[in-house]
């Protein structure tokens, strides 16, 4: 996927471990979608109770389906 000068990307990658990576790809890298990712991206990493909200989110769709 080739991004516009004003769109950015979270990259989220699994490896054989489980382990997920997040990487921010992004025509602009000064940009404000950029900056917006970046964020996301740090919050994703070193926010423990944000990660238990996304895995707590993930468990209740996997119980609605």
């Amino acid at each position: 996927m080739e991004l516009k000068e004003n769109q950015s990307a979270l990259i989220l990658e699994t490896d054989e471990h489980g382990e997920i990576s997040v990487n921010v790809a992004s025509g602009d890298h000064d940009g404000l979608t950029a900056a917006i990712c970046t964020a996301l991206a740090k919050k994703l990493m070193g926010d423990e109770s944000f990660q238990g909200d996304i895995m707590g989110m993930l468990e209740e769709e996997k119980g609605t389906e």
